[in-house]
């Protein structure tokens, strides 16, 4: 009998131990901006400037960094609301894997399609990596290229030559990107890309 309940008392303990470490595990990923943060409530301007860029609040907004400057001379970040909607997105903080796999950088400042330029990121954006496994940071890029006039999956078939030749050629080639893309289905987007 004895026997028993030391067992019982074992798997107990074992199970509630378990259910302390799930539960911290999940803490430490929504709270350092590793996981997803599904169902939390996301508001931008309670988020640190160390997760601020690239999430998407509880309302579907994007949250957007600022700079500005105390009058000690001291610089001052804040998180704040853009009036960018994510598509089929909340509650999230992006993945710091899908930040390192598509080039960005935690302290960007403000929302801007200019790093489409850089053949550089436009490479990291597109590679598989990103492209295949960071639906959030795609659909903004490709809102942000739409908003230039620019197919995104087009634009990664073509940033292997040059990103800054390539946004012109696709400027002038008259292939224009559809209105408001509220629907695309990203599976079927992925631009033909050679394996790494």
């Amino acid at each position: 009998m004895a026997m028993a309940s030391s067992l019982s008392r074992r798997r107990t303990l074992m199970i509630f131990a378990f259910a302390i470490s799930l539960s911290l595990h999940l803490q430490d990923s929504v709270g350092n901006g590793i996981g997803i943060g599904i169902g939390i409530g996301i508001e931008c301007e309670k988020l640190g400037h160390e997760r601020c860029s690239f999430a998407v609040s509880s309302g579907g907004k994007r949250c957007v960094l600022e700079k500005s400057m105390k009058r000690s001379g001291e610089e001052a970040y804040t998180c704040r609301t853009s009036e960018i909607e994510a598509d089929r997105v909340k509650d999230h903080i992006e993945t710091d894997r899908c930040i390192k796999a598509c080039g960005l950088d935690r302290k960007s400042l403000g929302i801007s399609s200019d790093s489409l330029l850089e053949s550089r990121f436009t490479q990291k954006l597109c590679s598989p990596h990103c492209y295949q496994c960071c639906p959030n940071v795609i659909d903004l890029y490709f809102n942000l290229a739409a908003g230039e006039g620019v197919f995104l999956p087009k634009l990664c078939e073509v940033q292997g030559v040059n990103a800054r030749r390539g946004m012109s050629e696709l400027r002038s080639s008259g292939i224009v990107a559809p209105g408001p893309v509220n629907s695309v289905q990203f599976a079927n987007i992925a631009p033909s890309l050679p394996p790494n």
